[in-house]
């Protein structure tokens, strides 16, 4: 039997090495992806490892990859059986017509058969589409600019409308959902005696989680990748890593600190106790590793299921709890510049889409603050 390879990390930068084996995790995977394409796509891969984030470069590698497969399965535009020798010369034969049936034909619905028995069938809404458009449009650019393709087809592929988001349809908690659900972590409201069983032993991590996510909005990964040593309480503030790498100062307030010290003092199992990959990491499940996206989830769902009074399947994902912050910091007063800068938003108009639900709130206000009570119509002379 192959032995499995262990990636063994020389960390020399200040980025914990959590964060350093995350990244080198995925560019393994993304050496291996390289390995099965083209040769003649090498620059490209060059011009990636240069240009874009580590997940980026693996999502456009995945999707290049999925188009590739695409065209020998289809055999319409090569005659090769496999992946890697799809040559220059066909490539250069494709043209903006066959990305585009690609992308609204076989992309919105195909096939996978796993077995004799079984048919997946997989659909993909007009965001994952736009992604893959994304994804074959930088290559398509690159390898016209690098002059190994004839021309830019670029041009002719077909837009993809994505459905503008609404205010009111922004999935979020109010104030006094939260109040609810941080009361259902503190005391085990609403919790069956099974779930009961597993909150004596993590009610003071599952509180801490809540208590980041609905302050500070952060993302899923960014709470997951959270170390001891990521927090100063002496300067009153912690680091977190972004997408893209970005490194991040946060101040950390009373409540805050209070939730997270508790748990670290009270429920965290001694880090000398942990093998040494789990030593700093903050958050941990009940078999002493770093919790899992799957289980942050979960208990995300069960806390904000409870203050909706809801079946757990309708309960929230943690980026409903990041617009859940986003809204009630807004409509606390704070600026849409304010809350895009703690928020990480690319865009300030994503942070006006939740400013909008404050525009709900002047208008309740002055529609029931009338100073004549007099309704009937006057006519001006």
């Amino acid at each position: 039997m192959k032995d499995t390879k262990i990636l063994k990390i020389h960390n020399k930068s200040d980025k914990p090495d959590n964060i350093v084996i995350r990244d080198n995790n995925l560019i393994e995977e993304c050496i291996i992806i390289e390995k099965s394409l083209p040769n003649f796509m090498k620059d490209y891969f060059v011009y990636l490892k240069g240009s874009v984030s580590v997940s980026t470069r693996h999502a456009y590698l995945k999707d290049i990859k999925f188009f590739c497969n695409y065209l020998v399965e289809s055999q319409e535009l090569t005659i090769a059986k496999e992946i890697c020798d799809i040559t220059l010369e066909e490539f250069n034969l494709i043209k903006a017509r066959d990305v585009n049936l690609f992308l609204g034909d076989y992309c919105t619905r195909y096939y996978k058969h796993t077995s004799q028995d079984t048919t997946l069938i997989y659909e993909n809404n007009n965001r994952a589409l736009a992604r893959k458009k994304s994804s074959l449009s930088t290559l398509f650019k690159f390898m016209f600019r690098n002059e190994q393709l004839d021309s830019n087809i670029t041009d002719g592929f077909n837009p993809i409308k994505l459905p503008k988001p609404q205010p009111d349809a922004i999935k979020r908690l109010d104030i006094d959902e939260v109040a609810k659900m941080l009361d259902s972590v503190e005391n085990g409201y609403g919790l069956t005696d099974k779930e009961k069983v597993y909150w004596r032993k993590t009610k003071l991590r599952d509180k801490a989680i809540l208590a980041l996510f609905v302050t500070y909005g952060l993302r899923l990964n960014e709470l997951r990748e959270l170390n001891i040593s990521s927090f100063n309480f002496s300067r009153g503030e912690f680091k977190i890593y972004r997408k893209r790498g970005k490194e991040v100062l946060m101040p950390i307030n009373h409540t805050c600190e209070v939730v997270v010290k508790d748990y670290i003092y009270n429920e965290r199992t001694k880090s000398e106790l942990l093998a040494e990959e789990h030593k700093d990491a903050l958050f941990l499940s009940l078999q002493n590793k770093r919790i899992t996206p799957k289980a942050i989830r979960q208990l995300v769902k069960k806390y904000t299921s409870i203050s909706m009074e809801t079946s757990r399947d309708s309960g929230y994902s943690p980026h409903k709890l990041r617009a859940t912050a986003a809204t009630s910091l807004i409509q606390n007063g704070f600026s849409i510049y304010d809350v895009q800068n703690l928020l990480d938003h690319d865009n300030v108009t994503t942070t006006q889409l939740y400013a909008a639900h404050k525009k709900h709130v002047k208008r309740d206000i002055v529609n029931n603050f009338e100073w004549i009570d007099d309704k009937k119509e006057t006519s001006l002379d």
